[in-house]
């Protein structure tokens, strides 16, 4: 995948572009990228060159308005990897303030076709663009036409109950504690992307040495407690145990992070960038009264995962 931010790259050929902060690449946001997708291999197997794009904004630089919220599910790199994953030949993610007082006719003028090169669009129904969010989707299909693209609408995804996907509804799962169900609706697991920091290094004296990352700034945390977890190092996929909270049983800043003990591993991460996923929640987050009690916990903790 070619990322066309902060370059002069244009693509060489047309595009069908997939529009959307996609803020928890859900299965919602995977259905628009898709459908991009999906014309640009169309075209393809018929003799013809449309590439696929995806056009969002850094979560880093954007602000949305979330009842009040603006937690993220994923970071802007986290994010930009998972959209790789599905395939996409190009992103690009300007940052806000060079895009938001951009009327709707300058912003497909600018971007959707002079950037992009755009001859199919894609979004949700609840797609809105221009200054002050004031263009919607009919506004859209209008300014498609008038440059002889197509505009099209995917509607919304639901999950086996009906509901319809959204990330409000992941984000209370995840802050509940409802992992392996925000999973679901996800198409992929709560992962966070960050380096590891040195600790006390009080694990170690109980043998269960853990690496502690902090969570990336504006993103949703989970509910405290301990989650059955995966650790991706160096291609390499460890299974773990993470506690996330402030470490009640020692003295700690009050910040909360995650602590993971990487099952099979043996080595030094400190500064290290390491992809931490979580898989299901075992238990809430307690204080014991010392850390023999701790190391029986997590020998508890680790039958259960180990069992799974």
């Amino acid at each position: 995948m070619i990322d066309l931010t902060g370059t002069g790259i244009i693509p060489e050929y047309p595009t069908a572009v997939a529009m959307g902060l996609f803020d928890g690449l859900h299965m919602g946001h995977r259905s628009v990228i898709n459908k991009a997708a999906g014309f640009a291999e169309a075209s393809s197997k018929n003799g013809g060159r449309i590439m696929s794009a995806v056009f969002t904004f850094d979560t880093g630089n954007f602000t949305p308005k979330y009842n009040g919220e603006a937690d993220m599910i994923v970071t802007g790199e986290v994010k930009r990897g998972l959209i790789d994953e599905l395939g996409v030949d190009y992103i690009y993610s300007p940052d806000f303030s060079d895009i938001k007082d951009l009327s709707a006719a300058e912003f497909a003028n600018r971007v959707l076709f002079g950037r992009l090169r755009a001859r199919y669009v894609v979004c949700g129904e609840d797609f809105r663009f221009g200054r002050g969010a004031k263009a919607d989707i009919n506004v859209l299909d209008r300014i498609c036409g008038e440059n002889n693209a197509e505009l099209h609408v995917v509607p919304q995804v639901t999950d086996k109950t009906g509901r319809r996907i959204s990330s409000t509804i992941i984000r209370g799962m995840i802050r509940n504690g409802d992992i392996a169900e925000a999973n679901e609706l996800l198409g992929s697991r709560y992962q966070i992307k960050m380096p590891v920091v040195s600790g006390k290094k009080l694990g170690r004296t109980i043998d269960f040495p853990t690496v502690n990352q902090y969570f990336p700034e504006r993103q949703v945390i989970p509910k405290y407690g301990v989650y059955e977890s995966e650790a991706e190092y160096g291609g390499i996929v460890f299974k773990g145990i993470t506690n996330i909270g402030i470490k009640p049983t020692v003295q700690s800043s009050g910040v909360p992070l995650c602590e993971t003990y990487i099952i099979g591993f043996d080595g030094q991460l400190y500064g290290e960038m390491l992809k931490l996923s979580l898989i299901r929640f075992i238990r809430p987050e307690r204080k014991f009264n010392n850390l023999s009690e701790l190391k029986v916990q997590i020998k508890e903790d680790l039958r259960l995962v180990t069992c799974n």
